[in-house]
Formats: C-alpha cells, sequence, structure tokens
C-alpha cells in the first residue's frame, strides 16, 4: 500500500472511491447525493494541490485508491493554524490499518504546512472512526446535539481535535 497526495488523474477514481465511502452512512452526504462530475472533481483537486495549507492524501493499493484523509485549511490569519479533515476508507479495507497510516503521513505534512490544531468531527454511533480518532490522540471538544437527520432521526455528532 502507497500514501501519496493526491494527483489530477486521480479525478474519476476519487469520486469512485468517494461513492464506495458515503455508502456506509457515516459521511456527511447521504449515499447518492453528491452529483460531482469528473470535470468538477478534476477542478477541487487543481486547486488543493498548490494550496500550502490543504492537501487530499490517498491510499492505494495495486493502482486502486481504497482510502483519503482530506485536510483543509486557511490562508485566514486568525485560522490558518488550523485544518478540518474528513477520513474516508472503502468499506472492504476498513480495520487494517489504513486509517492509522493516513494520519501518520497527515502528521507530517501539516508540520511542514505549520498546522499546529486538527480537527474533525464524527457521527457519534460511528464507534470505529470514534475510536480510530482517539487511537490517534484526538481528543473529545464537545457534542453537537441533533446536528444531522439520518433516516429521518436527529443524529448527534461528536467534535475533536488534536494539537500538534
Amino acid at each position: 500500500m502507497i500514501i501519496r497526495p493526491i494527483e489530477v488523474r486521480d479525478a474519476v477514481t476519487f469520486l469512485e472511491l468517494g461513492k464506495r465511502v458515503e455508502d456506509s452512512g457515516f459521511m456527511l452526504f447521504e449515499p447518492g447525493e453528491k452529483t460531482r462530475t469528473a470535470d468538477e472533481q478534476r477542478r477541487i483537486i487543481e486547486r488543493i494541490i498548490p494550496d500550502k495549507k490543504s492537501t487530499i492524501l490517498v491510499a492505494e493499493e495495486e493502482n486502486r485508491l481504497i482510502g483519503y484523509l482530506q485536510a483543509m485549511g486557511s490562508n485566514i490569519k486568525r485560522i490558518r493554524h488550523s485544518a478540518h479533515l474528513a477520513l474516508g476508507v472503502a468499506e472492504e479495507y476498513r480495520g487494517k490499518g489504513i486509517g492509522t497510516r493516513l494520519f501518520e503521513e497527515l502528521f507530517k505534512w501539516a508540520e511542514e504546512a505549520e498546522i499546529s490544531r486538527l480537527e474533525l468531527s464524527v457521527i457519534k454511533h460511528n464507534f470505529n472512526a470514534f475510536n480510530l480518532y482517539r487511537k490517534m490522540g484526538f481528543v473529545l471538544e464537545g457534542e453537537k446535539v441533533n446536528s444531522l437527520f439520518i433516516n429521518g432521526e436527529p443524529v448527534n455528532e461528536y467534535y475533536l481535535y488534536k494539537l500538534l
């Protein structure tokens, strides 16, 4: 398995991975809700690659994307030290250390990018992701009540952070 920064040529396979990850029901978008085209994805990647405060790392095995960790930062002075994260791993590869490897590489990137605060949110009942984040040193910052509606029911999210 290789962990590397995303490339423009990954646009189509990254879209496919995103759809597989969203099928889990644990992401912000519901399964099938995101309708981004390959050209739109390509343009997003083209904007992120030169951005020193944002990145998308991908996990690749046998020329197939199997996971990603996205960090979105800002150049606004008061928050340019922080980045918001989103992790996705294809279901058949979960529990195999891919998330851990992605985080390890992201921590190196964050140091180079002078990011000292990482933050993320997780659906309260996504126990596996929550446990991974805690294992990687993230601290529970709070709970956002009724932040999402999933299958017509209100669901809470946990907010976590890690200082580097």
